[in-house]
């Protein structure tokens, strides 16, 4: 094969392969063909699991009279926690093992609940007086919901990127 013949194949390679990869399908989804309804239903289940967390935690913070880090700090432990409970209760009823489970959760939710608490609770901290707001406040439940609708406009299309490319809740896909 001369120079020119080798190039020639491997650039018909490269494209078979670019081509093929447009087409696989992970988990009903098809790469690179995601709907929006799909990552938001995907962003929907994450920021459940996030919301639940994370109020309990503000809950308990503040009943306890914990300061704010302390609160923050418990709140975004139990919006982790409750975000990939959801997805490991949905692949365990699927059959799979509790060490498989707990993997297909962190694989399918670490980076969008990281981003839907960093958004979120970074509006929280940016809006005047909504860190010292306690939980019969308008305040405190206004930039609370406010940052969860913002946190899951901008989380949206991160879950269209991964689940496009095979990442995210797409892993949860193949089990479903």
């Amino acid at each position: 094969m001369t120079v020119m013949d080798h190039s020639a194949h491997h650039t018909a390679a490269a494209h078979d392969h670019t081509a093929h990869q447009g087409r696989a399908d992970h988990g009903g989804h098809r790469m690179g063909q995601v709907t929006w309804g799909a990552a938001a239903k995907a962003t929907l289940h994450c920021l459940t699991g996030c919301a639940i967390g994370e109020i309990l935690g503000m809950v308990i913070g503040t009943a306890l009279m914990w300061g704010n880090v302390q609160t923050m700090v418990l709140a975004i432990t139990l919006a982790f926690v409750f975000g990939y409970s959801f997805t490991l209760f949905a692949v365990l009823r699927a059959g799979l093992d509790l060490k498989t489970a707990i993997k297909v959760a962190l694989a399918a939710d670490t980076v969008s609940i990281a981003v839907m608490e960093l958004v979120d609770n970074g509006i929280i901290a940016l809006t005047p007086g909504a860190m010292d707001a306690h939980l019969s406040d308008g305040l405190f439940w206004s930039a609370l919901l406010g940052g969860f609708a913002v946190a899951f406009v901008i989380t949206t299309p991160v879950n269209k990127w991964m689940i496009g490319r095979g990442k995210g809740h797409a892993v949860v896909h193949a089990y479903h």
